[in-house]
């Protein structure tokens, strides 16, 4: 930005990533201050200068405490005078639109449909740079482990997940199908005697659904694994990637966590390793003695009606609805995870936690049932502040177990012939999960909306840009 005053004085505002600098040009300079006032918001420069400390801090900028006195200015690419938003309104602060309901606000389709601009924000800037970080300790963590990274196929022959929920493509007469995960192709590279293989790759899930955390594309981290005793061993593994995640992020990216925080203020995630293990039965034993109360309690403080109306009605609830009868073996609901994490987080005083042994019935045919009891399996999610982020299993590697549970769940397996062949040479057991990259940035970050870790979401109703 450049900011005139009277004929001799024009002050710059330079940016470069998330870092600012101010620069000032004088008059001396000749017909530098004119050139200078007449600059675009935007526009890309090349400034030669001699770098001096200001008598006073420069409060706007995050190079307070240097000025930049300009000797020679070239324009090398000048921005249209009139952008489609501007980045200081992009870029206030949560509290600062709080406080004040007459400040300019850009919405979120703006920012989407503009967002080349939205992402100059020194807090998206941050968010990118995490994202890309999270990617980067996640592979590194595994290859320290002795993991192989792979890359599977997203054209597939049918639906790796079954169901409705895949996207449908012409593939030179018949038909193809987009990945919704390399589940299938992971477990073979097991079997091809890789023992631990992750992949860091696109998803596509056909799910018509407009919420705060779903889109139709994602990256997934995915890993999977052969054990020797117990799928815990897995578990573990997942444990500790998500932990040197973590770490990842506190210790080496304290510039990037700030700018986020500057925009949009959010509380350190609470973790540990171990992280606390819940099953599933206690996990509904929690919600069915916890979960009215805190009901009750978040509905007193609520002022939104419509919200007040939604809490009344689960208060209100009978039957399979109702929290005070949540079964042990009942599914639980996007509602349910969050008043769950809610609870956690009191009780525990922890925001990322694991559910182990959910119900069988609501896990894919390819799940291990409990050996002892099979009304469970040996699967598991992880969440962070009570959002799901993870959903893994140890996985059938009995070819006719195998069978016999998908015809149990009505799935054809015929389509996937190979995946089924290739437990009948000899199939070490494994386990393993998947890992929504922009889930686990958004709620690390403690943003309200998933569209914000996704550098161009897709949803339903969004193709471009």
């Amino acid at each position: 930005t450049s900011r005139k005053q009277g004929k001799s004085l024009c002050f710059l505002q330079l940016r470069q990533s998330m870092h600012t600098a101010q620069a000032v040009v004088f008059a001396k300079e000749g017909e530098l201050v004119g050139f200078a006032a007449t600059l675009p918001r935007e526009s890309v420069v090349d400034v030669f200068g001699e770098v001096t400390l200001p008598a006073e801090a420069v409060a706007s900028c995050s190079q307070s405490a240097v000025e930049l006195q300009v000797r020679r200015l070239y324009c090398v690419s000048r921005a249209m005078p009139e952008l489609p938003l501007q980045l200081e309104d992009a870029a206030r602060s949560d509290e600062q639109l709080a406080a004040d309901p007459s400040l300019t606000r850009v919405n979120q389709d703006v920012r989407l449909n503009h967002r080349v601009i939205d992402l100059r924000t020194a807090a998206n800037q941050g968010i990118f740079r995490l994202q890309s970080a999270v990617c980067e300790h996640f592979r590194g963590f595994l290859l320290s482990q002795g993991f192989t990274e792979i890359h599977s196929p997203k054209m597939i022959g049918t639906a790796s997940e079954g169901g409705a929920d895949v996207f449908r493509v012409e593939y030179f007469g018949r038909d193809a199908y987009l990945a919704q995960s390399p589940q299938l192709y992971k477990q073979m590279a097991l079997m091809a005697d890789l023992d631990r293989v992750f992949e860091v790759a696109p998803v596509f899930r056909s799910e018509n659904s407009l919420t705060h955390r779903h889109m139709t594309e994602f990256v997934g981290l995915d890993m999977e694994m052969t054990f020797f005793e117990h799928y815990h061993e897995v578990l573990d593994m997942l444990d500790r990637t998500f932990c040197a995640v973590f770490d990842g992020l506190n210790q080496s990216h304290q510039e990037e966590l700030a700018a986020v925080r500057a925009q949009h203020p959010f509380r350190d995630l609470r973790y540990r390793y171990p992280c606390l293990r819940l099953r599933y039965d206690e996990a509904m034993a929690l919600l069915r003695d916890k979960g009215p109360a805190k009901l009750a309690e978040k509905l007193d403080s609520e002022t939104d009606e419509r919200a007040r109306a939604r809490i009344r009605e689960r208060l209100d609830a009978r039957g399979p609805e109702s929290l005070a009868e949540h079964a042990d073996t009942e599914d639980m609901g996007t509602e349910d995870e969050k008043l769950l994490g809610e609870i956690v987080a009191e009780l525990h005083g922890q925001d990322y936690y694991i559910i182990d042994k959910f119900p069988a019935a609501v896990r894919p045919f390819y799940t291990m049932p409990d050996p002892t009891d099979p009304r469970w399996s040996n699967s598991y999610d992880i969440f962070i502040r009570g959002e799901e982020v993870t959903s893994g299993a140890q996985r059938v590697h009995d070819p006719q177990m195998l069978l016999d549970c998908a015809k149990e769940k009505g799935v054809d397996l015929s389509p996937i012939y190979s995946y089924v062949d290739s437990f009948k040479y000899g199939a070490m057991p494994h386990a393993g999960g998947g890992i929504g990259l922009e889930r686990v940035v958004m709620l690390f970050l403690g943003l309200p909306n998933i569209r914000k870790s996704s550098m161009f979401p897709r949803d339903p109703k969004r193709l471009n840009p």
